[in-house]
């Protein structure tokens, strides 16, 4: 597309109407801080697991890391109120939105099954059946 328009902008320009250059060097400028942009976050992911005593969640944005460690037994995952809004991982005063790389229709999806392995993992008396093991998203 910019190859293209650096044509267009020259083949103009040497047909006479040399104040096109200018705005061909203006897109070609957004088209690549566009692609910079898009390069930065292209990468981008969150990394969720549930291990029987601890609930590990990763995010890697722009290049840097960010993690948090919850304990099962006293997460709170709390759903958005309309199906853009992420989903809520809290325990305490520290909470979490994930799910943000995942399309709107399987945030309810996620959440549902999310709830599902920390009753099935989490050892507390609370949370169901007790049975221990390891889950990854």
């Amino acid at each position: 597309m910019s190859l293209r328009g650096r044509n267009i902008g020259l083949a103009v320009a040497l047909s006479g109407a040399w104040r096109v250059l200018p705005f061909t060097g203006i897109e070609l400028l957004a088209a690549g801080v566009a692609f910079i942009i898009y390069a930065r976050h292209a990468v981008d992911y969150e990394y969720i697991r549930l291990y029987p005593d601890r609930l590990l969640i990763r995010r890697v944005s722009a290049g840097s890391i960010t993690q948090f460690e919850f304990n099962p037994c006293w997460v709170r995952i709390e759903s958005g109120g309309e199906p853009r809004q992420c989903v809520t991982v809290a325990s305490g005063r520290v909470s979490v939105s994930v799910g943000r790389h995942l399309a709107f229709e399987r945030r309810a999806e996620f959440e549902r099954e999310l709830r599902a392995w920390l009753k099935q993992c989490a050892p507390c008396g609370h949370r169901g059946s007790g049975a221990r093991g390891e889950s990854e998203w």
